[in-house]
């Protein structure tokens, strides 16, 4: 069974399917014409005469190579000092904004004197 909520009841009534599909008289139309084209720029063909634009050293195995050793240190930290920069200086600022946040609850908190 098909349902269809009804504007009348404000509640959910047994309908068609047409109807449960198309809501308050919508139907799918198909246009009758073929839209215009926004971008009608020709494209560019690739022949043997392209050169690429970046020909530079592929970097991908030396880091699966740093990243798959088993040494025991965190992926987040295999890269030396500039992760554990990035480390240390997300956690500050972790650590405080929570303690901002409870020095704020705390303020809040306590009434105001008149």
């Amino acid at each position: 069974m098909y349902y269809k909520f009804s504007g009348f009841t404000q509640r959910l009534t047994g309908s068609a399917p047409s109807s449960a599909y198309n809501p308050q008289g919508l139907r799918a139309s198909v246009p009758t014409e073929t839209p215009a084209m926004i971008f009608a720029t020709p494209t560019k063909v690739v022949g043997s005469d392209a050169v690429a634009e970046y020909m530079g050293a592929n970097k991908v195995p030396d880091l699966q190579r740093i990243f798959q050793t088993s040494d025991g240190i965190p992926v987040h930290l295999k890269r030396g000092v500039p992760d554990r920069l990035l480390y240390r200086t997300t956690m500050a600022l972790t650590i405080g904004g929570a303690l901002y946040c409870l020095v704020a609850l705390y303020i809040a908190a306590q009434p105001k004197n008149k």
